[in-house]
C-alpha cells in the first residue's frame, strides 16, 4: 500500500471506528482512536446555554493534544490508521457555535492546525441520514441517546459539503448505505481493493449491495 497516515472520516454512526480495526488488521498498522471523553458533552445534547463552546474547546484541545502525539511517534510506525481528521473540529464549530463564538474560535483553531500532521489518504464514509440513526440506535452509547434525527440531517449535510469541497489530499468517498462492511467478508474485501489501487486525487466508490455489485468514479 502506497499510504503510511490513512485517516478514516464520516458522520456520527457510519462506522468509522469499526473499519479502521478492521484496517488496521488487514495491514498490521497502528490504530489510533479519538478521545470522545468530554465533560460538556451530555449538557451539550441537552442544549444547556453555554455548552456547545465549552465542549468544542475541549475537543478542539484534546484532538490538537492527540494529534501531536501522533506527529512525534510517525517515524516509528509502519502504517498509521486513524478514526478522524483534525479538520473534522471546524465542520462542528460552524453547526454548533454562534458568530461571537465562532470569531474566538477561529483564532484559536488557525493558531494550532498548522501544527498538525496531515494524512496521506482520508476515506471519507457516507451514508443516508435513516442508515446513520439506525446505527447510533443500534448501538446504545448513553451520551448519544439526545441525538435528534435533525441534528444527524444537518451534520450529514454539513460533511457532504465539506468532502464536496475538500481537495488537500487524496481522497476515497465510500457510500456504506447499501453494504455492511462488518459483517460480509465480500463487502470488506471489496473495500479493501477499492484502497489498495487507490492513487491520487478523488475516488467515489458506491457499492450497489452484496448481490447488485459496486460502482466506480474518479473526479
Amino acid at each position: 500500500m502506497n499510504f503510511k497516515f490513512i485517516a478514516v472520516e464520516g458522520p456520527i454512526g457510519v462506522g468509522k471506528t469499526s473499519l479502521v480495526g478492521l484496517l488496521a488488521e488487514r495491514f498490521e498498522a497502528a490504530r489510533v482512536l479519538e478521545k470522545v471523553e468530554n465533560p460538556f458533552l451530555h449538557d451539550f445534547y441537552q442544549d444547556r446555554p453555554g455548552a456547545a463552546f465549552q465542549c468544542q474547546l475541549f475537543f478542539l484541545l484534546n484532538r490538537f493534544r492527540q494529534q501531536q502525539e501522533l506527529a512525534q511517534g510517525r517515524l516509528f510506525q509502519k502504517t498509521l490508521i486513524c478514526d478522524y481528521i483534525f479538520a473534522k473540529d471546524k465542520i462542528f464549530a460552524y453547526l454548533n457555535l454562534d458568530d461571537s463564538e465562532l470569531m474566538l474560535y477561529e483564532k484559536l483553531y488557525g493558531v494550532l492546525e498548522p501544527q498538525v500532521p496531515h494524512p496521506d489518504l482520508i476515506i471519507y464514509l457516507q451514508a443516508s441520514d435513516l442508515v446513520l440513526m439506525e446505527r447510533i440506535r443500534s448501538r446504545q452509547r448513553d451520551y448519544e441517546r439526545q441525538i435528534s434525527e435533525a441534528y444527524v440531517s444537518e451534520l450529514n449535510r454539513a460533511y457532504n459539503y465539506f468532502f464536496f469541497h475538500y481537495n488537500r489530499t487524496p481522497l476515497l468517498v465510500i457510500d456504506t448505505s447499501e453494504i455492511d462492511f462488518v459483517k460480509s467478508r465480500d463487502d470488506l474485501e471489496e473495500l479493501f481493493r477499492q484502497i489498495e489501487t487507490m492513487q491520487r486525487g478523488v475516488q467515489y466508490y458506491i457499492p450497489l449491495g452484496s448481490q447488485k455489485g459496486p460502482g466506480l468514479a474518479r473526479a
